[in-house]
């Protein structure tokens, strides 16, 4: 035989030398969850080594990441039920959580790109990311507090600004009001391909952000996110992000929509992120402490598949645990 392919598979080096696909510690965002308090590192159940942290102790995380190389965090804060109601009113508070944990970032790692999550569910009373009103989700309504929560974090100080919500027209509300106040550097990271997955059962009881069971409210979020089944459906909305503003554009979840990544990143031309969700972070976790699998070697496994597929960046609550291998 003139062409023997395992010429290029015979050791550790050479295989390293012609990978085609490769991770590195920039291409993470590590979600960060945010509470009030002091001194408080909780660990959220089903989410084993994953924790909450309040502002003093999220400096320290923070300075940990950088110095691991970890460069871009994503921010989420638990709003105390006290603060919830159907208006999100206090996502606008320039003194509320996250605007508090953005300015903590910024103080204590200028250069730490801090991403910021834009929906209603952390602080509805309803769980969701919109706006209730006789059992349907307010779309415009929505928006209008939408864009004004984004630009509450821009003028905290975030680099970017990340519209989970999944309503119609919302980028074009955020980046109209962006340029309309000056902040023309601020990005949009919009989730664009996000699906009425159910992946996200673990994150929603680390916010504590999951749909009420109540009369008359939904009990799902399928009329705004989603469906698994579409396919089109996924580039046409990243192609509206974008004529709209978007300079980033999501799927989420990961790995059963790799096929979703694959056909956005050959169909656009700004970089794609992909959200590694919680669900899939709980399930190796499980499997691993039951010895079914080898957690690191499924992990990397997963990511490596994550980044062929066409991400050029990765959200995962794995990032600390992939750059201690790498």
């Amino acid at each position: 035989m003139l062409r023997r392919n395992r010429r290029l598979r015979t050791t550790q080096a050479i295989r390293n030398l012609v990978r085609e696909t490769s991770i590195a510690p920039t291409d993470f965002i590590v979600p960060v969850f945010v509470v009030e308090g002091k001194g408080i590192k909780q660990e959220i159940p089903s989410m084993p080594d994953y924790y909450r942290y309040s502002l003093d102790l999220l400096r320290k995380e923070i300075l940990e990441l950088w110095v691991m190389g970890l460069t871009s965090v994503l921010v989420f804060v638990k709003v105390s039920e006290k603060l919830k109601d159907n208006k999100g009113t206090e996502a606008l508070n320039a003194q509320g959580l996250m605007q508090r944990a953005i300015k903590t970032i910024k103080d204590v790692c200028p250069d730490m790109i801090v991403m910021t999550d834009v929906a209603l569910d952390p602080y509805s009373k309803y769980g969701h990311d919109g706006i209730v009103e006789q059992g349907i989700i307010q779309n415009d309504d929505t928006n209008s507090v939408l864009s004004e929560m984004a630009l509450s974090h821009a003028q905290a100080g975030a680099d970017i600004v990340a519209p989970s919500d999944m309503m119609d027209g919302r980028i074009l509300d955020i980046r109209s009001l962006l340029e309309q106040e000056g902040f023309h550097n601020t990005g949009i990271m919009s989730y664009s391909a996000k699906y009425a997955s159910a992946f996200y059962g673990p994150f929603r009881d680390a916010l504590q952000s999951a749909p009420v069971d109540l009369k008359n409210i939904p009990k799902d979020k399928k009329t705004y996110q989603m469906d698994p089944a579409n396919r089109k459906e996924a580039i046409k909305e990243t192609l509206m992000d974008i004529k709209e503003g978007a300079d980033i554009v999501m799927v989420k979840p990961g790995l059963c929509y790799l096929d979703i990544v694959r056909e956005i990143s050959n169909a656009v031309d700004v970089p794609v992120a992909v959200y590694q969700v919680s669900g899939e972070y709980a399930m190796l976790k499980a499997a691993a402490q039951k010895g079914w699998l080898d957690h690191n070697a499924v992990m990397m496994e997963q990511l490596l598949s994550i980044k062929r597929a066409g991400a050029h960046m990765i959200a995962s609550y794995f990032a600390k645990d992939a750059v201690t291998i790498l």
